[in-house]
């Protein structure tokens, strides 16, 4: 069962789960959140439509009723969950891996994410027990279902004037193509803006550097104010600048305070994550907001910025959750509010590239990943040894450790589903930088054996 991860069911399909799993998921699932009704939506990868089938008949062979979406972006099935008061819910993606792969992402009612320690973990217990599965004496019905519509309706709520806006954009032949061109209409220059799921443009994950060079490159020959690109389920959004300049996504989720505060006039609770830059809540306190600092990944940020009732919340992989959404993450949604700051800021003579150089502060490593087989031994080692040299200004150690000095931290944590540490820093000199890493590098190389 080697696809069951924290955050969702995801692997190569016919190697790491089948069918025959799909059913399974599609059967339990009822039992687990209580619901007598499952919403169902599917990504436009070529495995899908037999994963929906066979997820649909487990979901009616428990007795409870299936409603298919039909082809959908993941935030449609997190809006359609909330919206229209469903227990429970499915998308069927691999979000941003390569064709290969595909998935399954569970929600509860209020779009609330099932994650391991939340249901999947008991789901693939009942699987490996090999738990019973008899059919229910009445077989649930299928029901089609249109949220695209009502999804659509709501997003228009936040589009903005783009009048003398140039923007060139990337759907990654992904979901983003079922509704950008109703948002943005013929105003930007689309880029891989047909629906395949065999991805043959580039892989549909943009913090992967050669799947933005042909957005950045768009930019650059049109002369774009802005660049934007979705993964695959368009959940994720990214941005190039006027320069053509990859924009490290922990930074819009400053950006977005021009929208949040400076427009709607909200102070509150922000949420960002353990590997966000500094710069964030330094740029973000002083107009008033809360910056609280979170796990990766949507099981643990979509509860957290509940929890504290935050206005919106971001990752550095490209999520960014907003209240107004149920508390979820919208690619598109995101989308519109910074093209609506970039909008704004234009007729202001301030250019995408001069907002994010008000933000950014630090040089910044970018997240390494060392190979090595003793990662809590390796974590432990980083963490002692500058501990013993100063005493941490902060010190985090809920997702890895991240540690803050007066010009430098870092943060240092293992991968859930790969055999990798991931440690990246952010210090106040190139110099610095370049330094901390080297010391890093020295200790994981000569101690643990690690490999680049």
């Amino acid at each position: 069962m080697g696809a069951f991860h924290a955050y969702d069911i995801r692997g190569v399909y016919n190697k790491d789960f089948d069918k025959e799993t799909a059913y399974k998921v599609g059967y339990f699932i009822p039992e687990l959140l209580g619901a007598d009704k499952v919403l169902v939506g599917r990504d436009c990868r070529v495995s899908s439509q037999e994963i929906h089938d066979w997820l649909i008949e487990g979901i009616t062979d428990a007795g409870a009723d299936a409603y298919d979406i039909g082809l959908s972006s993941t935030p449609m099935v997190y809006f359609g969950t909330a919206n229209y008061g469903f227990k429970a819910s499915v998308q069927i993606t691999a979000s941003h891996n390569p064709p290969e792969y595909n998935g399954m992402k569970v929600s509860r009612e209020n779009a609330l994410p099932v994650g391991l320690d939340t249901g999947l973990g008991e789901i693939q217990k009942w699987i490996e027990e090999g738990k019973a599965m008899p059919k229910a004496e009445k077989k649930g019905q299928v029901h089609e279902m249109d949220v695209k519509d009502d999804y659509l309706s709501f997003l228009l709520g936040f589009k903005p004037d783009f009048t003398g806006v140039k923007v060139a954009m990337d759907l990654s032949n992904g979901m983003a193509c079922l509704l950008a061109k109703k948002l943005y209409g013929d105003m930007p220059e689309y880029l891989f803006d047909e629906i395949d799921g065999r991805f043959p443009n580039h892989e549909p994950n943009p913090l992967i550097h050669d799947n933005v060079v042909p957005l950045e490159n768009k930019v650059k020959e049109i002369g774009a104010d802005a660049g934007v690109i979705f993964d695959g389920d368009a959940d994720r959004v990214m941005f190039v600048d006027e320069k053509g300049e990859f924009v490290a996504p922990d930074l819009i989720i400053a950006l977005l305070g021009h929208y949040f505060i400076d427009e709607k006039g909200l102070k509150g609770n922000v949420l960002q994550e353990i590997r966000c830059s500094k710069a964030v809540a330094e740029y973000l306190e002083p107009k008033g907001c809360d910056v609280h600092t979170w796990k990766v990944g949507r099981a643990n940020a979509a509860l957290k910025l509940r929890e504290i009732d935050g206005i919106w919340g971001g990752e550095l992989a490209g999520h960014y959750y907003f209240r107004d959404f149920f508390y979820s993450d919208s690619g598109l949604l995101a989308s519109l509010l910074v093209m609506r700051v970039v909008a704004k800021m234009k007729k202001e003579g301030v250019t995408f590239s001069q907002m994010i150089a008000r933000i950014a502060r630090y040089e910044n490593s970018g997240e390494i990943n060392f190979r090595l087989d003793d990662k809590k031994g390796a974590m432990d080692a980083v963490r002692d040894f500058y501990s013993a040299q100063e005493e941490p200004q902060s010190y985090m150690d809920f997702d890895g450790y991240r540690l803050d000095f007066k010009d430098w931290w870092f943060n240092i944590r293992p991968s859930n589903t790969e055999p990798y540490l991931r440690f990246l820093c952010e210090a106040s000199s190139r110099e610095l930088l370049e330094k901390k890493i080297a010391e890093v590098k020295e200790i994981l190389f000569t101690k643990f054996d690690a490999k680049l």
